[in-house]
């Protein structure tokens, strides 16, 4: 009862709509043809009334606004699940044609509906009190009426209402989600929308793994040093804390960096740069104060690479010796960079855990990391794998010089490799 109440306010919105139009009909009607007049004759109304529609039509050609003033309101009012109606304007003409249909029936039944609401009840009035009424005996209507037949057909004539209320209501109901819902371009775009929001966390969840989990996986392993050595090395638990007082700085920039690309999301003015591979010095200077022997070549120009080759290079190489000082501790590590053939080839390689002695346990867990770097990697058009062979963790990654294409993920898939130095599954990404 509820809900046939609000649909009835739906109608009767959509007939306070059509007056506009139909006023205005109403007016270009008597220039079109002499003697009409919509405001006296009935017939002329009904004239008045067909030529409102079109009007109502092409307004809702022009304006793409009013598809989410009408979805709210069928939202609100006649029961539709917001689900399956589109959100946002009419963008595309076959939404517009859509909308502009939904319009004129909007109107068109919230016309009639109107219209009975407002003559119907008195007239249904009056026939209810006729045999009871001595000054309404004196009526044009025929005598039957002034017996039973008054009060039944004042009955019926209500009843007519309300049913033409509800059958109008419940077609109404019905039409919403095929003329208000989405169309292919609307599903489209949403799809768009998702996919960009997706490709965006995953870019910042990139970021904040590689940012601060180098830097959380270094200082656990100081602090360890630290405290086993305090009582019998306080020289060295003191370098140990200098450590760890530079690496915390550096994870606060490097965090610093992650919120800054929050700000370029949101349209503010972004933070310090991502770091790229001229802070590769600093990147092994911080693992190696971790207590981890890494032994670096370079070969080529890393330096003079283009800028979202070098970010993407150094968070790279920046997971790679995390994901050694994690899962496999301090055990040497071998990192390769290399310019050739037009592409830049990375390689970090650190024995297993267990494959050393006094090397870490390898923790449970992972998969991010590696993951991150499949989609860095095919983000660039370029490959990556990672792979235990004869006890020892071997990462390789190859990205095109000119950082462009959009690249596949193939095999395992983007992370269900193990982390390094705890798998023995092999795990590529791109095709490489």
């Amino acid at each position: 009862m509820l809900l046939m109440g609000r649909r009835w306010v739906h109608l009767v919105l959509g007939g306070a709509l059509l007056m506009p139009f139909f006023l205005l009909t109403s007016v270009v009607v008597p220039l079109l043809a002499d003697g009409a007049n919509p405001f006296l004759d009935v017939g002329w109304q009904f004239v008045a009334f067909g030529g409102a529609l079109p009007l109502a039509a092409l307004a809702a050609l022009l304006f793409p606004l009013l598809r989410p003033l009408e979805v709210a309101a069928v939202r609100s009012l006649c029961g539709v699940p917001a689900e399956l109606l589109a959100e946002g304007p009419a963008v595309s003409w076959a939404a517009r044609r859509r909308t502009a249909l939904w319009f004129v029936a909007h109107l068109l039944a919230g016309g009639i509906v109107s219209g009975m609401t407002l003559s119907a009840p008195p007239a249904a009035v009056v026939l209810l009190l006729l045999p009871f009424a001595d000054p309404l005996r004196h009526t044009s209507l025929p005598d039957a009426f002034h017996g039973v037949l008054g009060p039944l057909t004042g009955l019926a004539l209500l009843a007519l209402v309300v049913g033409t209320a509800w059958g109008a209501g419940a077609l109404l109901g019905r039409a919403a989600p095929v003329l208000l819902g989405p169309t292919p371009a609307d599903r489209l775009a949403a799809a768009e929308r998702r996919a960009a929001e997706l490709a965006s966390r995953n870019r910042l969840a990139r970021e904040l793994h590689d940012a601060v989990g180098h830097a959380l996986s270094a200082v656990t392993l100081q602090a360890g040093a630290a405290r086993r050595v305090l009582d019998t090395d306080p020289e060295f638990a003191r370098r140990a804390l200098a450590a760890i007082e530079e690496t915390t700085r550096d994870a606060v920039a490097e965090l610093d960096t992650v919120l800054g690309l929050l700000r370029e999301e949101d349209g503010s003015d972004p933070a310090a740069p991502a770091p790229t591979l001229d802070g590769l010095e600093a990147l092994l200077g911080r693992t190696r104060a971790a207590g981890v022997p890494v032994e670096a070549t370079v070969e080529g120009p890393c330096a003079g690479l283009a800028p979202v080759v070098s970010r993407e290079a150094y968070r790279i190489v920046q997971e790679g010796l995390s994901n050694a000082l994690r899962h496999a501790g301090p055990v040497p590590v071998r990192l390769h960079l290399g310019v050739r053939d037009g592409e830049l080839l990375i390689r970090v390689e650190n024995p297993v855990a267990g494959a050393v002695a006094g090397a870490a346990a390898a923790r449970p867990g992972g998969g991010r990391g590696l993951r991150g770097i499949a989609e860095r990697a095919r983000l660039l058009g370029g490959a990556a794998t990672a792979a235990e062979r004869d006890g020892v963790w071997r990462l390789t990654a190859r990205l095109p010089l000119t950082g462009a294409g959009t690249g596949t993920v193939t095999g395992a898939e983007a992370g269900t490799g193990a982390e390094a130095g705890t798998g023995t599954e092999e795990w590529r990404a791109g095709g490489g």
